[in-house]
């Protein structure tokens, strides 16, 4: 009876050592399983966040208008390099941003000469970071809704445009600043955004699943892609972001432009907005991969891409 007690002792403590094994092991797979999900985001995501896109400034000539420099600074210290394309009596002012790194807001001149050709002067800002803005760090929009507002404060100096009502028009990681504007600045009175992502985590984990990660591990990344943002722009910082400040429309009129098949920022972002606008917003929608949204053979003439100006125009037209 002894024998078979210390037999079932030495089991019994055998087993407990396995499963202190088992469990060990099971911690440690988890660590380094977290350890990995948080390294990947900085890895991906720190020389582009710590750059300056040196994106090619075009002449206004090139398109046959005449614009005006205008250096911005703004609340937290950057200078930004602008252009003013001023229309005859001009009925309202659209703030021009582009995108993530290519190219310069310059390239919208072309549809800074459309506006003007139909009442509307046009401000464009090369934000932080940019071409011959100041900066070293690209803030994926938490930060360059600041660049919008120094945009607005210059537009208030000048006294032909006081009472006019101001629109922000922005793509692709512009077009999340411009959103983020506009719940971010009351004086904003309306805003067009071409291919803006939700948030920056969406996009992250949307081009995982893109590149073939199951939808649930792009997921899973979500938390850690926000911990790398807090750390890099400040956790405070980190309630700036598109599907929150839609929500902050309050009634001001909004058009979102998206392309079904949209590399570089997949559809489900507009969808996103579209949902957390809960129908305050118009939209163009365009089958395909335009990221632009404007066919590019048209681009420095967004006018002879007749679908596209004309969803711009109509926009501006009923609510400006």
């Amino acid at each position: 009876m002894v024998f078979k007690s210390s037999l079932n002792i030495t089991w019994v403590k055998r087993k407990r050592s396995a499963g202190r094994i088992v469990l060990t092991a099971a911690i440690i797979l988890i660590l380094i399983l977290i350890a990995a999900l948080a390294v990947i985001p900085p890895l991906v995501m720190k020389n582009l966040i710590h750059s300056h896109a040196d994106c090619e400034t075009l002449s206004p000539a090139k398109f046959g208008v005449q614009a005006k420099e205008a250096e911005l600074t703004t609340e937290d210290g950057l200078r930004l390099m602008s252009w003013e394309v001023q229309a005859d009596k001009p009925r309202g002012v659209v703030i021009f941003l582009s995108g993530i790194q290519n190219p310069s807001v310059t390239a919208y001149f072309g549809h800074a000469k459309m506006l003007a050709e139909n009442g509307y002067s046009s401000l464009l800002i090369e934000m932080r970071s940019h071409g011959k803005s100041e900066g070293n760090k690209i803030c994926l929009g938490t930060k360059e809704y600041l660049d919008t507002r120094a945009g607005v404060e210059y537009i208030r100096s000048r006294g032909e445009y006081k009472d006019l009502p101001l629109i922000v028009f922005g793509v692709s990681m512009g077009g999340a600043a411009a959103v983020n504007s506009m719940g971010e600045i009351p004086e904003l009175d309306g805003l067009i955004s071409v291919s803006a992502f939700s948030s920056a985590p969406d996009i992250f984990c949307d081009s995982m699943v893109n590149m073939g990660f199951p939808e649930f591990a792009a997921e899973i990344e979500k938390p850690f892609v926000k911990l790398y943002m807090g750390f890099e722009f400040g956790f405070g910082n980190l309630r700036i972001n598109p599907l929150d400040e839609i929500k902050k429309l309050d009634g001001r009129p909004a058009l979102l432009m998206h392309s079904t098949d949209d590399s570089q920022v997949p559809y489900k972002s507009f969808e996103r907005l579209q949902k957390a606008a809960s129908g305050q917003v118009d939209t163009f929608i365009r089958e395909g991969d335009y990221h632009f949204i404007c066919r590019d053979e048209y681009f420095d003439e967004p006018w002879k891409d007749e679908e596209y100006a004309g969803a711009i125009l109509a926009f501006l037209k009923k609510n400006f």
